[in-house]
């Protein structure tokens, strides 16, 4: 016998338009302001990170792996080693930078992290050329990108298309996503990845309260449990999250974070209904095929990144001869084999990497902007009015944003167990799928690491901002004084950060100063 929901008293036929508000919140009345608003402040990020892209003319920092990495991959599908003076010769025009190997010699380069960012690197590279804007084009498009998913998962969680735009306004001025917007590094795919598939799931979430809305409206007064059906939108998750994790590895925290989320989702949509045993209904209908969307996909994605190792005998560990002497039965096992042996090895680097370098720091240092990195440092002769002139590319961000988010954070922490709202859970929740793992890896195997590894987290904190601005700002039914009032201290905070970003931005994108004037951007000295 079918399991039933008896409807509550009162609401005969479903007609419970209250119901609908409270599960689907209306968006904004102006589809046309929900698109164009987000398109502009896009437009506006996007010139910042293209203006002068290809300087510095330079290998900034990680670019020497990444470049390298990036061209090998479309020009061979996979990671091959290159010779020594690799980047001067990219500087000069050649792109003659591997090293030719007899057929017994291995040529294949080891590298820690999946193929995709590389791949995407590399298309900047296939259109525009071995140059520094040519490996930079497709972290300045994604950073761009990035803006407007942003902007508009920011007015679907706040139903605000102001609030959606203040959120990629915020975050085309935080000077860590401007920078690494603009340099040949994974960490703004991995942010890129990890946004989108956190802005699909927040859509998955609408669509299907949506659908359990119709069902409890149009179904008898008895009627059996409700499936919310194949539900595109998180399939659509899945594969993002799997994009991200064949960028980097740590693209398995989010993975982890955002399944349990949705699954959470899943059942508090039922229960918000009056379904009873929600989370059993929920486990039974929902979390099977959603479990397939958010954990299967994306490690199938992950694998599928690979198709340049597993289709060459040219990258590392890679053993086909052996493999194809015994058969195609035989190959695909040793294929498997051999891929995940390289996967050990991989994972064996990442716990090894103890290295020192003088830019590391800590998880917790990072909120605090305590420790940044240098991309970039030279001192050119002339061009500043100067006797000593600086030019530099700093790794941080922008401290209003960053102080601001701390302190947006811990009022999401008291609204989040007061009220229990949704939505400062899952701000919260992604923020810390992305800093929390790192203190693991700080006191067990006290890893190498550097602020920029911050960047997935950075979308979040600025959602955590744009939440707070919503609490100051007050419903729509306040007065009119009060929604004064806080749009003038919102307004207020979001032109300190531009004042602010603006100050910064000469030791952002290598521009030529004095020397004097790099110093006084240097607050406090320990970003030197």
């Amino acid at each position: 016998m079918a399991q039933t929901f008896e409807r509550a008293v009162g609401e005969p036929g479903g007609s419970a338009p209250s119901v609908r508000d409270r599960l689907v919140p209306p968006m904004p009345g102006s589809r046309l302001w929900g698109w164009l608003g987000p398109l502009i402040v896009a437009v506006f990020g996007g010139i910042l990170r293209f203006d002068r892209l290809g300087t510095p003319n330079a290998v900034v920092f990680d670019e020497t792996y990444y470049a390298k990495d990036a061209f090998s991959t479309i020009t061979h599908g996979v990671e091959r080693q290159f010779v020594d003076g690799a980047d001067a010769l990219m500087l000069g025009g050649n792109t003659q930078i591997f090293k030719t190997c007899a057929p017994a010699e291995q040529c294949g380069a080891f590298v820690a992290h999946p193929p995709l960012g590389k791949w995407m690197i590399g298309i900047g590279e296939w259109l525009f050329g071995l140059t520094p804007f040519g490996w930079r084009f497709m972290a300045a498009l994604v950073g761009t990108a990035s803006l407007f998913i942003l902007a508009r998962v920011a007015r679907r969680l706040t139903r605000s298309t102001l609030l959606g735009c203040l959120a990629g306004f915020l975050l085309a001025l935080d000077a860590l996503h401007f920078v690494l917007s603009r340099t040949a590094l994974l960490d703004v795919f991995l942010m890129f990845w990890v946004l989108a598939g956190f802005a699909c799931l927040v859509v998955d979430r609408d669509r299907g309260r949506e659908r359990l809305v119709d069902w409890y409206q149009s179904s008898a007064v008895t009627a059996p449990w409700p499936r919310l059906g194949l539900r595109p939108w998180r399939l659509a998750a899945g594969l993002c999250l799997g994009a991200a994790l064949a960028t980097k590895w740590t693209g398995a925290f989010f993975i982890l974070a955002f399944t349990i989320m949705a699954l959470l989702w899943d059942a508090g949509a039922r229960r918000a209904i009056g379904l009873p045993r929600p989370y059993r209904t929920a486990w039974r209908l929902d979390w099977p095929l959603g479990v397939a969307w958010t954990v299967a996909v994306p490690v199938v994605t992950w694998v599928a990144s690979y198709a340049g190792w597993f289709a060459t005998d040219k990258g590392w560990g890679r053993n086909w001869e052996q493999a194809t002497s015994n058969g195609w039965a035989f190959f695909v096992f040793d294929s498997l084999r051999s891929w995940m042996g390289y996967q050990d090895q991989v994972l064996g680097f990442h716990e090894g990497l103890t290295v020192h370098h003088d830019y590391q720091s800590w998880p917790w240092q990072w909120p605090l902007l305590l420790r940044p990195v240098s991309f970039h440092y030279q001192t050119p002769t002339g061009g500043c009015g100067a006797d000593m002139c600086s030019s530099a590319v700093l790794a941080t961000g922008t401290p209003v944003i960053w102080l601001g988010a701390l302190g947006a954070l811990l009022a999401l922490i008291v609204w989040y167990f007061s009220t229990r709202d949704w939505r400062a859970g899952a701000v919260l929740g992604a923020y810390l799928a992305g800093w929390l793992p790192w203190f693991y890896f700080a006191m067990a195997d006290h890893r190498t690491m550097f602020l920029f590894y911050a960047l997935p987290m950075v979308p979040f904190m600025i959602l955590a901002i744009v939440l707070a601005a919503g609490l100051i700002i007050g419903p729509v039914g306040a007065s009119a004084r009060r929604r004064v009032t806080g749009t003038s201290v919102v307004g207020a905070f979001a032109l300190l950060a531009l004042v602010n970003f603006w100050w910064l931005s000469p030791v952002l994108t290598a521009t030529t100063i004095s020397y004097q004037d790099w110093l006084w951007r240097m607050i406090p000295r320990s970003w030197i």
